[in-house]
């Protein structure tokens, strides 16, 4: 008999969080992937991605559960063509043979609205482990009935960890482009 319970309490716990948990796609939009990388030892160059898509799945409580990203490499917007152009090649992102970022997650840790979203993230084809830390936005409905969601988290990746290790020296020293690429993204999703 115990055996029995133990199942069909196993079996209510599942069924109960498949139940009130709901998904909530990317709205591209209203959202934003954004990067900055160091240039010349002393500056930033920012850009962003201008076509992706997602989902996020959250229960009853708030409470993220699970999160997944597809960013389309080609999208790379730096606002300067021979710029994103070099960023497209093989030098760097290799848009032709490697179309796609993305990111999966494997755990959410949450205490209130600060999250640490630790998950997998593959660019050019090599798969990394990363966290994105950040705040969960909480739940609200648009004037035209549609409930959404939202989180703004970040995170800093090395860059030769991704194969992205072109660079030029510096006559003064250093290289011009540095390691770390801080990664931010701000994300408001529609409950499907």
């Amino acid at each position: 008999m115990l055996k029995k319970i133990t199942a069909l309490t196993i079996f209510l716990f599942f069924s109960a969080t498949t139940i009130f948990a709901a998904t909530y796609e990317v709205d591209p939009v209203h959202s934003q992937i954004h990067f900055t990388v160091p240039h010349l030892m002393m500056f930033k160059v920012r850009g962003e991605f201008t076509d992706y898509s997602g989902a996020v799945e959250v229960d009853d409580k708030n409470k993220i559960i699970t999160a997944n990203a597809t960013i389309k490499t080609a999208s790379i917007d730096t606002r300067e063509q021979k710029r994103d152009d070099h960023l497209r090649s093989t030098d760097f992102l290799n848009a032709a043979d490697y179309p796609t970022i993305t990111f999966t997650s494997s755990r959410f840790v949450q205490d209130e609205n600060n999250v640490t979203a630790y998950g997998k993230l593959t660019i050019r084809g090599i798969t990394k482990d990363v966290a994105l830390t950040g705040k969960f936005l909480g739940v609200n409905t648009d004037p035209w009935g549609n409930v959404r969601t939202g989180f703004e988290a970040t995170t800093t990746i090395n860059r030769h960890d991704f194969g992205l290790s072109w660079n030029k020296a510096l006559e003064t020293g250093g290289l011009l482009v540095g390691d770390l690429v801080e990664i931010g993204l701000e994300v408001e999703a529609i409950k499907q």
